[in-house]
């Protein structure tokens, strides 16, 4: 059989060891993962005969180092075509609430139960038609956009109160903060924006000056700041809540969570002009991007960052940013060579940011791109 396991900060933690021992008993059995961003000591990998995730996420890093747990390039707008392929599950083991009022279209309170603080990719694997083993999580808030599941495919194998875990951010460097003071004027009023995790979105979404419509995979705590300046056009569009206590009251009762085949929709996002502002590991001198990792250690997968990249490329009056500091660890983040392979290809950024100014590469030929660049980091 293959088991798809929830993921997300509202992993179905609480039965990891349980499906770990009966993995082990029967024997054979395949595990598919997706975004693991906290370990789980529950999930004994050694009881699988092959496990696979979709991003490998800080929770992995030592599994997938240790060659416990194998991760293709995997870009997350691809994953429902694989899990109705080669990774059809049998069973997808999740986190849910009962569904009620502010999930339903009519706002009514149906019966049966709904994702909460993540939809991700398991309204796909639900409808490749597996069984649900469901965990009722209480503390989890109630942000589904979608329909109730259908109760006579799920079973209630377990009940949690804890609430999903919480991404501490982190705390912006004057890099990171100078790196948002620049991108900012980049994003017009009525914008619709996606950034990507860590400080420099967090900043960015703190300096707006300008309402603007998020559209993004992740929604960091930032957002919640975003809406009580009065800057927050509508409820904003993610497959994750990526935050803490404060985001998930905010969300609960909004209609803010959609599957991965919606938020990573490339039709959709380039439709009108689309803002994306990520970062990277490193980039090379013909603006390719990596953001999986260094030559010595795994970081992240490729997830939705060539998805968001590619649409705002894409679409008329909108960017694609990389937005980078110029050194890490001490070391330059412009790189002759990459150390791991591509995540988002050059042709799919149209502006490089960091804390020394920004170089625009639309338009530009790859000698003139490679030219842009040396001069942003100064080499």
């Amino acid at each position: 059989m293959t088991v798809a396991f929830g993921d997300g900060f509202g992993a179905p933690r609480s039965v990891s060891a349980q499906l770990s021992r009966a993995a082990a008993r029967a024997g054979g059995v395949r595990l598919i993962l997706g975004w693991v961003p906290r370990p789980d000591a529950g999930l004994d990998f050694t009881a699988f005969a092959d496990v696979r995730t979709v991003m490998p996420g800080w929770g992995l890093r030592d599994a997938v180092a240790a060659g416990q747990v194998r991760f293709p390039p995997v870009r997350l707008c691809a994953v429902p075509a694989l899990l109705h392929g080669p990774w059809r599950p049998g069973l997808l083991v999740a986190s849910v609430v009962p569904a009620g009022a502010g999930i339903s279209a009519g706002g009514s309170s149906p019966s049966g139960y709904a994702f909460g603080s993540e939809v991700s990719w398991q309204r796909a694997a639900v409808d490749a038609g597996p069984l649900v083993a469901a965990v009722v999580a209480h503390g989890s808030p109630r942000a589904d956009a979608g329909e109730p599941l259908d109760s006579g495919a799920v079973v209630v194998v377990g009940e949690t109160g804890e609430p999903p875990g919480t991404l501490r951010e982190t705390t912006p460097r004057p890099e990171h903060k100078e790196i948002a003071r620049l991108v900012a004027p980049l994003i017009p009023e009525g914008a619709r924006l996606q950034v990507g995790p860590g400080p420099v979105g967090g900043a960015l979404l703190r300096s707006l000056k300008v309402p603007v419509a998020v559209d993004s995979g992740l929604l960091p705590d930032a957002v919640v700041d975003l809406a009580d300046r009065g800057l927050l056009l509508g409820d904003p569009v993610a497959t994750y809540l990526a935050g803490g206590p404060r985001l998930y009251s905010w969300a609960d009762g909004r209609r803010i969570l959609h599957p991965v085949e919606y938020t990573h929709d490339l039709g959709r996002l380039s439709d009108g002009p689309f803002f994306a502002v990520n970062t990277a590991v490193e980039i090379d001198l013909d603006g390719q991007v990596n953001v999986e990792g260094t030559a010595n250690a795994v970081f992240g997968g490729i997830g939705g960052h060539a998805d968001y990249a590619a649409a705002a490329t894409r679409s008329v009056g909108g960017l694609s940013i990389i937005a980078v500091t110029s050194r890490h660890a001490g070391q330059p983040t412009l790189v002759p060579a990459l150390s791991r392979p591509v995540s988002t290809p050059s042709h799919d950024v149209d502006i490089v940011v960091t804390e020394r100014g920004m170089a625009d590469l639309r338009g530009l030929s790859r000698p003139e791109r490679r030219q842009a660049l040396a001069a942003l980091w100064g080499i």
